[in-house]
């Protein structure tokens, strides 16, 4: 029962802030899971691998009610949806197989760097200047295997990178953040199937998983976070967004730093 509001409270506390700060949910329930899946004894080798596939698996269900609000407001650009889908798929499907070769020490290692880097993307308020305009099919495809193949690593569903990209090619501030959750949902689909597959034949998993899909955790987090989002972007409005955003980053920045200290 313990575990079980430990997932609750996870689902969530990444519910009120994806809704808040626009924040992908994965940046807060891979390193969270991975203290609880320490907590439970679940097997060390699988740690980050079932947090990882739990998160991406979580975010299909979340994906789909910020996506619906953002294209309520017009702000998914389609197009660009469709252009680089592809690439989202095929990249997050293999790095998910990429994901199931490596060692719980490396992915930990990659994901303590990346944190340290959307924490300080979000500290000094970096973004790219608009300068060039969306590429066409192939640098889409490109790209969208990039941003699936990194997304896979860490367990989200790529706004830290599909947003600065988006800027970067002219579409507004709006129009990226609604286009970018709109791309959240392949990614999550396609880690999701990656995770599972990958995880199938792996022994030693524990009871209640599917792959490397931790289903009592994916229920508690989804139903949590599904609830609580609607509230995160309800207090957007009355709350100061800018600090909060700073806040946050400290907290990726210690969350990062002991997971570090885990793994040193």
């Amino acid at each position: 029962m313990t575990f079980w509001l430990l997932y609750l409270a996870t689902g969530a506390f990444a519910g009120v802030l994806a809704g808040l700060l626009g924040v992908g949910g994965g940046l807060i329930i891979v390193p969270l899971l991975s203290f609880i899946f320490t907590a439970q004894h679940l097997p060390a080798p699988f740690i980050l691998h079932l947090a990882l596939g739990t998160s991406l698996a979580s975010i299909m269900f979340t994906s789909v009610s910020s996506l619906r609000a953002h294209h309520s407001r017009g702000a998914v650009n389609w197009q660009v949806v469709k252009g680089i889908s592809i690439g989202i798929l095929t990249g997050t499907f293999c790095g998910s197989w990429v994901a199931a070769q490596l060692s719980t020490g490396f992915l930990r290692a990659f994901f303590v760097a990346f944190l340290y880097y959307v924490a300080l993307q979000m500290l000094l308020n970096i973004r790219p200047k608009p300068s060039r305009q969306v590429p066409g099919s192939s640098g889409l495809f490109g790209v969208g295997n990039v941003i699936g193949g990194v997304s896979s690593l860490v367990g989200i569903g790529g706004g830290s990178l599909s947003v600065p990209f988006l800027v970067w090619c002219n579409l507004s501030m709006h129009n990226a953040v609604g286009t970018s959750a709109a791309i959240g949902f392949p990614i999550a689909v396609a880690g999701a199937v990656g995770y599972t597959l990958n995880g199938l034949a792996v022994p030693d998993l524990p009871s209640g998983s599917l792959g490397f899909v931790y289903l009592p955790a994916l229920a508690g987090i989804a139903l949590a976070s599904i609830c609580t989002a609607p509230l995160g972007a309800r207090l957007a409005h009355s709350l100061p967004v800018t600090r909060l955003k700073k806040a946050f980053a400290l907290l990726l920045l210690l969350m990062g730093t002991k997971m570090l200290a885990g793994l040193l």
